[in-house]
Parts: C-alpha cells; sequence; structure tokens
C-alpha cells in the first residue's frame, strides 16, 4: 500500500490539478479570429499585413508540415473586469503536445504596429498586456506549422524532414485563443507549491525538514476553500510563508544560475527556421526582463545576433539595449557552437574571429568564456585556441551523456596537447536546459565532485530549441530558492561572474589532460558524407583564396575580396554547427548544406583564379599553384611555377598468373586474384606491411544498428556482424602520367564500388581512391589495413597537430574509444617506422593491436567511409560518393602531415605569363604554414598563421616573399601580445621559437613601394 507521504502528496497534486491551477484565470473570453495561409516561404510582417484574411474557427486544422499561417486576433476587454490583484492577458493553444516543448508549432505574437510582444510555445502560451477594461485587443500571430519530427516512436525513418515529402496533410488543431484575466496570488501561490512540491522528495525520510513540509501542504490544502480559491489564497500562501522563508545551510551548495535557451542553429528543422526561432525565443527574454529587472540571460552564438539584426532590427534594437545593461549577455564568443572534433585548424580559430569580431564592433564586449554545452566531444587542441583567442575559462555539458565512464571532475583545469590549460567548469546539473525543479538543485548538490574543495557550480536554466527560453515560472523557482532550507541557494548570476568566483574558490584545481572524448555519438565521425567532404574542401579552397588573394594585394595592388572572403567563411563556420557537420540533421538541412558548399566551390575558385591571373599574368606557359606547405610535384610551397620533371625510372606493372604487382623505386604492391593487396613493401627498408595472412585495402561491410540516436551512434556490437567485399566483377591495370594503376569493380547488392590503386614515380605513397555507389541502409562501410607495425599508440591529426590514443584497452576509458577522430591523416609505427593512411575527407577512424598467433602483433587502421541511418534522415549518404586514401610507408610524422596537405591541397594546375615567388619561405618543415589572409581590420596588414607539427620544440625563420616594415606576434584576434615565440624580426624575416604544438600568429606589415 502507498505509505503516508505519498497519499499527501496525491491528494496534494489533485487538488491542485483540479482546484488551484484553473482557478489561476478568473475570467475568459474567445478572441476573435481570421486567417491566412502563406503560400511559400515564411514572409514578413509587412507582407503578411496587408494579406486577405478569411474567418477561421477554435477547433480547426492549419497549415500544412513547415507551413505557415498568420491569425489576426480582435476583441475587447469587459467593462466589468476587475483588475486588482489581476492581469490581462492572452492565451493561446496551437494544439500542443506541452510535454516536448521546442519540437513544434510555435508562434510570434506583433501588436497591430508591427511590433514583436512575445512569443508562444508550449510551455510559455501567454501574452502579457497592459490593458485596461474597454481597451481593444488587436494582435497578429505568425504562427509556424513545425513537426515533430521524434515524434512518438523515436528514431522511426520519417518523411517530414524534407519539404518536398513532408505531405500537405495539416499536424495541427487550433485549441484556444482566449482573453484572460490572470490572478496574480493564485498564480504565486501555484508556485509556492511547486517549490516545495519539487523539495521534499529529495529529501531523507528521516529528516524533519521532510515532514513539516508535506505536514504544511496539507494545512494549505485544508485552509484553500475548493469554492474560492482566489478568496483564500492569501491566506494558503500565509500557510506556506513559514516553510519558505526558513533559511539554506550554511553548508548548502551554491548555484549559479542564468537564464539560457540553447538553439541549434539547425537539427529537426532548417536554419530557416532556426532564425524564426531566435526571434521567438528572444521576444520572450526581452518580455521577461522588463517584468524581473534582476533576470539575466546567456546567448551563445555570434550567428543568432547576426540573424537578428538582419532579420529583426527592431527586435535587434531591444536586445542591444540590455546588452548594454548587463542583462542579455553575449557568451562563447564563437560564431556558432560548433563542433570541435571535425573542423580545422584554422576554421576553429575563425570561429573565435568571427564571434568575437562581431560581438567587439557591435556592443564592444569580447566574452570571456567558450561556451559549448552541447557539442560531441571536444578536441585536445581546444585549450590552446580558447585561451589563443583571448578566453579564460570553458563550459561543457556533454560528458554527462557518456555511455561507460564518468568525468572525475566538475571543476577542473583542462591541458591541451602543446601544455596550455584553461579553466573549465562542466555543471553537475548534467543538463543546459533546467526548469529550476527540485530534482534539478538536488542533483547539482548530490553530483559535484569537487566537494570540501569548492562549493559553487553554474546551471543554465529555460526551455532551449524553440521552446521559449526561460519562464516567469522558472524565474519564481529562483526567488524561492535564494536560500531554502533543505535545497542547494540559487542566486542568478551572469556566467562570468561565476568563473570568477569559482576559480578564485578554487585557485590549484585538478588537472585533465587531452581530449574531452564523448562516449557517445561516435558516428558523427561518419554521417552524411557529402557535408563532411564539402567541409574540408572549402576549408582548403579558403586557405588558397586568402593566400593568393594576399599575394595579389601586396604584389600588385589588386582589392582584396574582403567580403566574399567573410561571407565565405560564415557560410562555413555555420556549417561547422554541432548538428549540421555531424550529420545529425534532417535531409532538408543537408540538401542546403550541399547548395552552400557547391556555390562557395565556384565563388573561391573565382577568386584563385583571378589572384592567380593578376601574380602571373596572362600567357600560356603551364603552371602549377602550390597553396600547401610542403614542395609538390616540384613547385616550392606557397608558389607557383611548372612542374618538376619525374624520374620514373623503376615503375613498373607486372601482371602474373594469380595476380598484379605495381612498383616503383621505393614500394613494391602485389595484388592477389581478388584485387587486394597481399604484400606491401617498403623496397627502402626492405620490410612487407602488410600482416601475414591478411590482406589490405579492402572493404568491409558492417551491420549499423544502434540502440539509439541513429546518426549519431555506432555501437560496438557492430564489430561482430561483418565481412569482407570480395565480389570482383571487372580488373583493369594501365600506365598513365608517370604512374602505373589498378582498377577493381565491385557489387554488393544493389551498391558499386570501384578502388583505383596507383602508385606514381617518385614517391613511397600508394593512392587509393573509392567510388562508391551506395545503396545500403543501415549499413557502416570501412577500408582497413592490417600492418604488420607494433604500434603501442596512434597519432591523429586534429587541430594545430596530432593526439597520441592507444591502441590497446588496457582501461575503461580505453575500451570505450573503440571509434575516433581524425582529420587529413593517421600514424602507426615502432620505434624507427611508421606508416602514415591520409584522406581527404574522411574523420572517422578505428585503430586496434592484436597479438597473431605464434607471435607478433597486427595493427589494424581502418577508416570509416559511409554509413545509412534512417533517422533522421532516411536517405542519408544514399548515392555516389568518391573519396581519397594514401598509404606512405617509411613514414615519420612530418611524413604524414606532408601527405595529408598533398591529398588537400593538390597543385593547381593553370596558365600564365611567369612563375609566382613564394609568398612565404619556412626553413624548418616542423613549422607549418596554415594560413595567409589580410588583417580583419583591413589596415592591409598580413596575418600568418602557423604551428608546430612534430610535437617538439622547434626554430624557424620565416622570411616573407614581398617587402615588410615590421612583424609582431599577434593573438587569434590579431592583437599584439607579448608571447615569447617570436624572438626576432628585421624586414621580413621573423625569426622564432616554438614550443611544442605551438599556435604563432604576426602581423606584418607590407612596405608600400
Amino acid at each position: 500500500m502507498p505509505d503516508q507521504a505519498s497519499l499527501l502528496d496525491l491528494r496534494v497534486k489533485r487538488f491542485m490539478s483540479q482546484r488551484v491551477v484553473p482557478a489561476v484565470y478568473r475570467e475568459t473570453l474567445a478572441l476573435t479570429i481570421t486567417s491566412w495561409d502563406v503560400p511559400g516561404e515564411p514572409v514578413p510582417f509587412a507582407e503578411a499585413v496587408g494579406q486577405q484574411y478569411a474567418p477561421f474557427a477554435v477547433g480547426s486544422a492549419w497549415s500544412r508540415p513547415w507551413g505557415t499561417t498568420w491569425f489576426h486576433l480582435t476583441g475587447t476587454v469587459p467593462d466589468d473586469w476587475d483588475l486588482t490583484e489581476a492581469r490581462i492577458e492572452v492565451l493561446l493553444d496551437f494544439g500542443f503536445n506541452r510535454g516536448h516543448p521546442g519540437f513544434q508549432s510555435e508562434g510570434l505574437v506583433y501588436s497591430a504596429t508591427g511590433d514583436i510582444v512575445k512569443a508562444i510555445e508550449p510551455m510559455n502560451s501567454y501574452v502579457g498586456l497592459d490593458l485596461r477594461p474597454g481597451d481593444a485587443v488587436d494582435l497578429y500571430v505568425e504562427a509556424a506549422s513545425n513537426p515533430d519530427i521524434q515524434g512518438e516512436s523515436v528514431y522511426a525513418p520519417t518523411p517530414l524532414g524534407d519539404l518536398a515529402t513532408s505531405g500537405d496533410d495539416p499536424l495541427y488543431w487550433f485549441a484556444q485563443a482566449d482573453l484572460a484575466l490572470r490572478d496574480t496570488v493564485v498564480w504565486e501561490l501555484v508556485q509556492d507549491v511547486w517549490t516545495l512540491n519539487g523539495l521534499w522528495p529529495e529529501l531523507g525520510e528521516e529528516l524533519p525538514r521532510r515532514a513539516e513540509i508535506l505536514r504544511g501542504l496539507e494545512r494549505l490544502v485544508d485552509t484553500l476553500d475548493p469554492e474560492d480559491i482566489a478568496g483564500t489564497a492569501r491566506a494558503g500562501r500565509d500557510v506556506l510563508a513559514p516553510l519558505l522563508s526558513s533559511p539554506a545551510h550554511a553548508s548548502a551548495h551554491h548555484l549559479a544560475a542564468i537564464g539560457h535557451a540553447h538553439i541549434d542553429s539547425a537539427w529537426l528543422w532548417p536554419v530557416r527556421e532556426t532564425i524564426r526561432k531566435c526571434a521567438r525565443t528572444f521576444s520572450n527574454v526581452l518580455a521577461l526582463m522588463d517584468e524581473h529587472p534582476d533576470f539575466l540571460f546567456a546567448c551563445s552564438s555570434a550567428q543568432q545576433f547576426a540573424w537578428m539584426k538582419e532579420f529583426y532590427p527592431a527586435l535587434y534594437a531591444r536586445i542591444s539595449e540590455r546588452v548594454r545593461e548587463g542583462r542579455f549577455i553575449p557568451v562563447g564568443g564563437m560564431w556558432v557552437e560548433s563542433d570541435t572534433n571535425l573542423p580545422g585548424g584554422e576554421a576553429m580559430a575563425r570561429q573565435f574571429v568571427a564571434g568575437k569580431g562581431f560581438f567587439l564592433r557591435e556592443f564592444g564586449i569580447e566574452p570571456p568564456e567558450v561556451w559549448l554545452p552541447d557539442s560531441f566531444g571536444y578536441s585536445a587542441a581546444m585549450p590552446q585556441i580558447v585561451i589563443a583567442a583571448g578566453s579564460d575559462y570553458f563550459l561543457t555539458q556533454k560528458p554527462s551523456w557518456n555511455e561507460t565512464n564518468v568525468m572525475p571532475h566538475h571543476t577542473f583545469d583542462w591541458e591541451g596537447i602543446d601544455g596550455t590549460r584553461v579553466f573549465t567548469h562542466f555543471p553537475p546539473v548534467d543538463t543546459y536546459n533546467s526548469t529550476l525543479s527540485g530534482e534539478d538543485l538536488a542533483r547539482a548538490q548530490r553530483n559535484y565532485r569537487e566537494k570540501g574543495e569548492s562549493n559553487i557550480s553554474l546551471v543554465p536554466f529555460g526551455y532551449g530549441d524553440g521552446g521559449g527560453g526561460p519562464t516567469r515560472e522558472m524565474v519564481a523557482a529562483a526567488e524561492r530558492t535564494r536560500s531554502l532550507e533543505g535545497s542547494p541557494t540559487v542566486e542568478i548570476m551572469s556566467p562570468t561572474d561565476f568563473f570568477e568566483r569559482a576559480q578564485a574558490a578554487y585557485p590549484e584545481p585538478p588537472v585533465w589532460s587531452g581530449e574531452l572524448y564523448l562516449e557517445f555519438h561516435r558516428g558523427t565521425y561518419t554521417s552524411q558524407a557529402r557535408t563532411k567532404r564539402g567541409n574540408r574542401r572549402s576549408e582548403h579552397l579558403l586557405r588558397e583564396a586568402e593566400l593568393w588573394s594576399t599575394a595579389a594585394t601586396v604584389r600588385t595592388g589588386a582589392a582584396y575580396p574582403y567580403a566574399e572572403l567573410d561571407e565565405a567563411w560564415h557560410t562555413v563556420l555555420l556549417l561547422q554547427f554541432h548538428d549540421i557537420l555531424p550529420g545529425s540533421s534532417i535531409a532538408w538541412v543537408y540538401e542546403v548544406a550541399e547548395e552552400h558548399y557547391a556555390r562557395l566551390n565556384g565563388v573561391l575558385t573565382g577568386l584563385v583564379e583571378t589572384a592567380l591571373a593578376a601574380l602571373a599574368g596572362a600567357g600560356d606557359l603551364a603552371l602549377l599553384a602550390n597553396a600547401g606547405p610542403y614542395a609538390g610535384r616540384g613547385v616550392a610551397a606557397l608558389g607557383a611555377s611548372a612542374a618538376a620533371s619525374v624520374d620514373d625510372s623503376g615503375l613498373s606493372l607486372e601482371t602474373h598468373a594469380d595476380g598484379l604487382t605495381l612498383q616503383n623505386r621505393f614500394v613494391r604492391v602485389r595484388f592477389d586474384g581478388d584485387g587486394l593487396i597481399e604484400s606491401l613493401v617498403d623496397l627502402v627498408a626492405d620490410r612487407e606491411l602488410v600482416a601475414p595472412g591478411e590482406r589490405a585495402g579492402q572493404l568491409w561491410i558492417y551491420r549499423d544498428t544502434p540502440a539509439q540516436w541513429d546518426a549519431w551512434d555506432i555501437d560496438v556490437h557492430y564489430q561482430r556482424h561483418g565481412s569482407a567485399i570480395t565480389q570482383v566483377d571487372s580488373v583493369e591495370s594501365g600506365r598513365d602520367d608517370g604512374g602505373v594503376w589498378l582498377e577493381v569493380t565491385r557489387t554488393r547488392g544493389a551498391s558499386t564500388f570501384v578502388q583505383r590503386f596507383a602508385l606514381g614515380a617518385d614517391s613511397p605513397t600508394l593512392d587509393i581512391t573509392t567510388t562508391i555507389d551506395w545503396h545500403e541502409r543501415e549499413k557502416l562501410l570501412k577500408l582497413a589495413f592490417p600492418l604488420d607495425v607494433h604500434a603501442e599508440r596512434a597519432s591523429s591529426e586534429i587541430q594545430f597537430g596530432h593526439i597520441n590514443r592507444p591502441t590497446h584497452s588496457n582501461t575503461s576509458w580505453d575500451t570505450a574509444r573503440f571509434e575516433t577522430s581524425a582529420h587529413r591523416w593517421v600514424h602507426v609505427g615502432e620505434p624507427g617506422y611508421g606508416v602514415a593512411v591520409s584522406n581527404d575527407s574522411t574523420y572517422g577512424h578505428d585503430i586496434t593491436r592484436t597479438t597473431r598467433a605464434g607471435g607478433g602483433t597486427t595493427t589494424l587502421v581502418r577508416e570509416s567511409l559511409l554509413r545509412a541511418p534512417t533517422f533522421p534522415d532516411p536517405h542519408a549518404d544514399q548515392g555516389s560518393h568518391t573519396l581519397r586514401t594514401a598509404v606512405r610507408v617509411g613514414s615519420d610524422l612530418l611524413d604524414a602531415v606532408a601527405d595529408g596537405y598533398r591529398l588537400n591541397v593538390p597543385p593547381r594546375p593553370f596558365s600564365g605569363a611567369r612563375p609566382v615567388e613564394p609568398v612565404l619561405v619556412v626553413d624548418n618543415p616542423a613549422v607549418v604554414v596554415e594560413a595567409v589572409k589580410l588583417a580583419e581590420d583591413r589596415s592591409g596588414d598580413v596575418i600568418v598563421r602557423l604551428y608546430e607539427a612534430r610535437g617538439a620544440q622547434a626554430r624557424a625563420t620565416v622570411t616573407a616573399g614581398f617587402p615588410v616594415g615590421s612583424v609582431v606576434q599577434t593573438d587569434l584576434l590579431e592583437r599584439e601580445t607579448d608571447a615569447a615565440a617570436l624572438v626576432s624580426a628585421e624586414g621580413g624575416v621573423a625569426r622564432l621559437a616554438l614550443r611544442p604544438f605551438q599556435i604563432v600568429t604576426l602581423r606584418l606589415t607590407p612596405v608600400v613601394e
């Protein structure tokens, strides 16, 4: 039988839901409704208000999935409404499923003059109006009929994620449009009860405080007259007042609460809908600030502010005013809350250059904290990037999702690959969408791992993703728990104030070194391969466009394409948002992304061609422009010249009864009758690299049915369900362009796989081009290289360096890291010898070491090429793909770096009248030029970003290929810094001393001749 506490709880909850909550609104009056369906994409108020509106009735269906309907609401406040302890509001319900805010219909309310009033969402469905009896009501509502993509059956394939397949049947039936009179005393009573009813279940049964609250709630029910709630509500509040005024214990955990709304830049909706979600949420926030002077709100993405400036200028003006007051707080300092595993080094830097640049220009504000609560793991390069961007703190929440291991700290110093540390907080509340419920607050206090050392943590509160942000109920909860016995104390506080107090309270926190690997969502390294390829290609096209445009400007006086490059970067940075680039959004998002990447390809290629034409002049001399940091095909790095002749002695193609052999002076590759590599011999080291009994370059296909989160997850059990693709349809071979090649065509079901293995004359690298017509479902495709190398660890490229991960499974942390991300290359080796596997658009890898029977070890390197999840995009990755891989034998780490650039920034053929001298010359191959551009301030100064790539101290001389008056070292935002990497500078020559993996940004002032 239920215990007494449970019975009392049932009594209180029923009384509240059936008697008290219905009494919050004393009176209601139906409004008159007319409507207009927008025939296509959303339109602004000025266009909508002039349309022909038709009568509309509550209970009617409205709009199609992804449609927009404008409703016009009119009425008059009754003359007999008494405003004593009451407020006039409009209540709207578009047909909500109230349990899922942010994933269904939403609305934005305008006055008749076009001013935004407030938004409507399932948990925020009122509009407060400053009206008196007899006043007219005249409002317009832009209602969006966004479908709930997850629906009742989460992870089920759905046509709703694509406008073309979502259908025309309406999803929602309009449920309410009433003018209402809210009883403020009854409403406050509801908040009193909600707070206490949330607190007592978190208290131990033996605690007197628990019984005290229960008995107080019982007295409340006895005090209230069920037939006159309004008349007895104040007496009821008096009963509860002593319970709410009892102060917290001195040792109670202290929570810094900040209003927040995590709005994904795209996810289960397209970017165009995110823009409207931001406007709705921010209008709610501004309305809440009007009523609560102490309320603060943190907003993390410069892109969201930029959207408001472009599409909602009047709303943006109101936001700007609150920013200046310090209440609407820009945080994060990034363009978007990006993924941090997949973006390249320069792109990661540009998230801050663009984000902080916007905040500084618009508001004169530079957020000191990086705010990434929801990204799918965090690169070990981030601490240095964060500090180099001028930030001091880092916030994340996502590691609370780990499947296997619990993070040992909530407040700590995070150390990156170069030794840089950033003060980091991981809120123990385990959510970035708290409601400030008793459950949330107790969880934060219970989880906090720094007890005895520190006693403060952060709690972001508010409904995200279009749920409307913080609510007045949450603010009321914060007020009631400021100091409440049995509860942690709650103080609304800015993120900066929190971090300053947390750091002062914990001056010597523990250290976590290396990446913050998320033991979840490992499939995001592979899903939506076209978008990942578009990202990689765009990053490197931007490198080329900036490099050659800079050279053209400083050498020929050509105009630098600031606007075109800014727009391109903003597009790329937006698409690196943590639900776009990782592949976890609906089909509509990827249709738009691919359109953007195609457009950028044209724009950036045009900029490159224009700049090279200015540099080389008009002519028919065949040239190669090498934008990479290493010489290639005889062309110096960062310059252009004719290709060098190739010595093809030793290059051969030999067929034999059971296969074929490709060979040059460095490598011999023998293929068996199935077109698979049975032998890969480093001729220089006289070493076989294919493990005994194995075959390399083989495609494997695996069952890929994760327990949940299809596009996000690869579950470890996939390893038990794989088979090699061995069917051979045709084998061709030949010799051309100074190389030899073998091409194998295979089929499996409806999919076709064409692998071309090519060996050039002068390189120890085997190039593999894999072209796939992919028509699998719920499958994972991997390319495998079982190597006869005893590798204790694998080195994987990340931003501005690499990370070393063990190939064994000694600990649960190692075991959980069964799928990892890498950028352009991975390297495995033993002392004195290594092999690099590079790629042009693949990120997912798994690298393991096994012991062979009879002794010896095999290091298995596998690239994850494609997936085929069915949710949220049921057609993910279907169709044609071309992916390039390179295997370099006898490779050290710098060889891997060089091969990665070779695949991703190949020399570009063009015609001109003369060679182009290198823009820069660096005398140490371990010091890599990542970017050359003109300064953000448009001063004409040249910005050069370099990094140490080997992971060791290095000295280098950097010589400019143009007249330079001065050189200074700067941070990522191009502000001069006193950092000591720049040893000396004279004219166009800079001498550097770098620590391992150090990023150095130089500002060169050209001499104008």
